[in-house]
């Protein structure tokens, strides 16, 4: 363990964030901070400019059906975002026990041109991980390789944009939530699928599903009956990131309820 180093870990599962809080608890690690989401958001919405010096990415899950694999981490737009956050002369380590990612993450980095890529035997740290000890055991090869920033993509990697609450007024009746069939929009900068519906008192709530680059949400929203007629936002106390995609999925509740028979008197989205 380095005491001087400042750690940041992303997972994306529960379990293993959980599991490792209580490890770095245990053993008395103060310089360490955990996030459960996608590294990528992470990068672009947290970290600052070249304010890294390493990243370590070990036993990526490999996605190894070919329609899954643009769900994997190392590819070119990711090395493109990680050299504006790597210091001048920071680098990369992958460790993995699956042959063909390897060589894809490798193949990925050189085609964006900003990374010089170095195999080598994997440093002993690496071999000391749950997932390494179960693929030792089973005599699998294990790769390795440095990936070392050598260039910095022009590209503005702005973090996301957040925006007000976005909500509207509507007058007519509330229809009920039976008549509600799933809605799907895509489109270039986000998709916005209404999934369910079910009724509340006098209103309706729906549960939602807001996908945008590096980020998925899935939040609740409400039409319910007020003073001022029938208000459509977010749902209380449901926190999302208030993104374009989260105004987007208030807009497509919106017309869906226009289709329904409502009008809109005021709308802010």
């Amino acid at each position: 363990m380095r005491p001087q180093w400042n750690l940041l870990g992303a997972e994306m599962a529960a379990a293993s964030v959980s599991r490792a809080l209580r490890r770095l608890r245990r053993e008395g690690v103060r310089s360490a901070r955990l996030y459960r989401g996608d590294a990528r958001f992470l990068l672009r919405n947290v970290v600052p400019p070249r304010a890294l010096e390493r990243v370590y990415v070990n036993f990526p899950d490999p996605w190894p059906k070919k329609r899954h694999q643009k769900r994997r981490l190392l590819q070119t737009p990711f090395f493109e975002l990680l050299s504006t956050r790597l210091q001048d002369g920071g680098s990369l380590l992958l460790t993995t026990d699956h042959p063909d990612y390897f060589e894809y993450s490798l193949d990925q980095a050189r085609a964006g041109g900003l990374f010089e890529v170095r195999r080598s035997e994997p440093p002993p740290e690496t071999l000391r991980t749950k997932y390494a000890q179960k693929w030792l055991d089973q005599s699998k090869p294990i790769y390795h390789a440095a990936f070392e920033k050598k260039a910095e993509s022009p590209r503005l990697f702005s973090p996301l944009r957040r925006y007000p609450m976005p909500h509207a007024l509507m007058e007519g009746d509330l229809p009920p939530a039976q008549v509600f069939a799933k809605t799907v929009e895509t489109g270039p900068r986000a998709n916005v699928v209404l999934l369910e519906a079910w009724q509340a008192g006098a209103g309706l709530v729906f549960l939602a599903r807001v996908e945008e680059e590096d980020l998925a949400q899935e939040i609740l929203l409400e039409a319910r009956p007020s003073a001022s007629g029938v208000y459509v936002g977010l749902r209380p106390n449901c926190a999302p990131l208030i993104s374009s995609g989260v105004k987007r999925a208030v807009g497509v509740l919106v017309e869906w309820l226009e289709r329904q028979g409502l009008r809109i008197k005021q709308s802010s989205y």
